[in-house]
């Protein structure tokens, strides 16, 4: 038999169609028909059982609606039977469009991000679109290299956390002609549309909360500035310290390379080392806050007792923790709700003007940050 030819039957007697092996679980076979089971279905196959051309094939796929319903039902049974799976490659190449969006984001190890994804999926789930995640790990090369990637594959559209704070890659990406939408980052400057926390204002509720509490001394562990959200977190900190009711009202900032549990840890040696040491610490994300809490805790200092710590995001974990962790809220979900949906506006052509979305944050107080406690008077 040659490599060309097909079987009626296996050795054990299975009955095969002239399209390949009926499937069978667990049973030996010979190198050739394991070969042949392998072997991808055609549509020109799939046209063949169903005795109809290609072209019926390819509407039943692609506009249904246009093929009768018998014929359609015909195909459809040929397709079931054959196991048939579409060249989606070759269809984007013929129409234009993936069906899929494109998420560039900091770091999807960090579950703020997660929550933003489960945002946009549940908007774009329902109009048949699928996600490809992609995470820069805060590295503009890598952002760049994913950009490319994304347009090799054609997707239809680009939600982004940018990397540099300038917005040139995503602005090139609108140029040739990508829609793209800015996550956690307002776009309006560069006429992009956005959906954002107001970050200025988070930090300030951060700070605001840690001078009222009496603390004078507060370090900002910050992230690199090449980061917007980082820029902005520092700009409302220092607004905070200039409102100060207290004159010797400070603030240090410990930069630190990325956003994560380690480099937080990391940054308690300087944080224990600065003069004045400072009594209260907010961070730019809450990661870094849960790094600083555990730096603080080998360190054997006692949160809040003589170091307040505020994060930033109010992660899922931020209320799990002991002691749980004070922090500024963002609405994650309801920020990928809105990225979504501004996308879907510019890759259907729906009438659309550039918008950026602008939310509020919110301070959720938890026990890293409780007043402290009066020191009762002497008793004679």
């Amino acid at each position: 038999m040659t490599n060309g030819d097909l079987p009626t039957s296996l050795h054990d007697g299975t009955p095969v169609n002239r399209l390949g092996p009926v499937e069978r679980r667990n049973s030996s076979s010979s190198g050739a028909d394991h070969t042949s089971a392998k072997r991808r279905v055609t549509i020109r196959e799939v046209a063949n059982l169903a005795q109809v051309s290609l072209g019926t094939v390819s509407n039943v796929l692609n506009n249904p609606l246009v093929v009768a319903p018998a014929t359609r039902k015909r195909v459809l049974d040929a397709i079931d039977s054959t196991r048939f799976v579409r060249n989606t490659a070759a269809h984007q190449l013929r129409v234009g469009k993936s069906r899929t969006i494109g998420v560039v984001l900091l770091d999807i190890a960090n579950p703020f991000f997660t929550e933003i994804v489960r945002g946009a999926e549940h908007v774009l789930r329902e109009q048949d679109y699928a996600l490809m995640l992609c995470s820069t790990d805060e590295s503009a090369k890598r952002e760049r290299r994913y950009f490319r990637v994304l347009e090799e594959h054609r997707v239809d559209g680009i939600l982004v956390c940018p990397v540099d704070s300038d917005l040139e890659s995503a602005v090139a990406l609108v140029a040739s002609g990508i829609p793209t939408v800015l996550l956690d980052r307002d776009g309006s400057s560069h006429g992009l549309c956005s959906a954002a926390v107001d970050d200025i204002r988070g930090a300030e509720l951060a700070a605001d909360h840690l001078f009222e509490l009496g603390h004078q001394a507060i370090a900002l562990v910050n992230g690199p500035a090449t980061i917007r959200q980082c820029i902005d977190r520092k700009e409302g900190a220092r607004r905070s310290v200039q409102r100060a009711r207290c004159r010797s009202a400070s603030l240090k900032e410990i930069v630190v390379g990325a956003l994560t549990i380690d480099q937080g840890e990391a940054a308690v040696v300087a944080l224990l080392a600065a003069e004045p040491r400072p009594s209260a610490v907010m961070c730019a994300n809450d990661l870094l806050a849960f790094g600083v809490l555990r730096g603080l805790a080998a360190a054997g200092v006692a949160v809040p007792e003589e170091m307040a710590v505020v994060g930033y995001d109010d992660v899922v974990f931020a209320s799990m923790l002991s002691p749980s962790l004070s922090s500024v809220r963002q609405p994650k979900y309801e920020l990928g709700v809105a990225a979504a949906e501004l996308l879907l506006e510019e890759v259907t052509g729906a009438p659309h003007e550039h918008r950026a979305i602008r939310f509020e944050p919110e301070l959720v107080v938890r026990a890293s940050s409780t007043p402290r406690p009066v020191s009762a008077p002497p008793t004679n």
